[in-house]
């Protein structure tokens, strides 16, 4: 079993940074890909950033590319999303997600289905 708990979301002004936390508890989350994930109203949860076990691999949305950077500390079971230059349009509830199916998987997946473990999410609003 893993458990993810979602922090550091908040409102914030267009062109601001926020810094999204996801803790994991579990003995095997430094061998898991992680993924961040989120959800605008009346839209479907979409693919925002992922991170192979190791860190070595991330992948991103083209929609946050050059803005967000995925990281994650194995020591503490934590991963990060930091979000740079925020606009209007990443307002979304944010997710983090395991995918505990592939442990030390060479690479990220980049599509919800692949994860089965979620949080409970954190609200990013970014104002204009």
């Amino acid at each position: 079993q893993v458990q993810l708990v979602e922090s550091g979301g908040g409102l914030v002004q267009a062109g601001d940074s926020l810094r999204l936390s996801c803790a994991a508890s579990g003995r095997t989350f430094s061998s898991y890909p992680m993924g961040w994930f989120r959800q605008a109203p009346g839209k479907e949860r979409e693919f925002v950033a992922a991170i192979t076990w190791s860190g070595g691999s991330t992948y991103y949305a083209d929609s946050v590319k050059g803005r967000f950077t995925i990281s994650r500390d194995n020591a503490r079971n934590t991963v990060y999303l930091q979000m740079n230059s925020l606009k209007p349009e990443d307002t979304a509830v944010y997710y983090c997600a395991a995918d505990s199916a592939h442990e030390y998987l060479w690479y990220a997946p980049v599509v919800l289905e692949e994860y089965d473990y979620w949080g409970q999410g954190t609200q990013v609003t970014v104002s204009s």
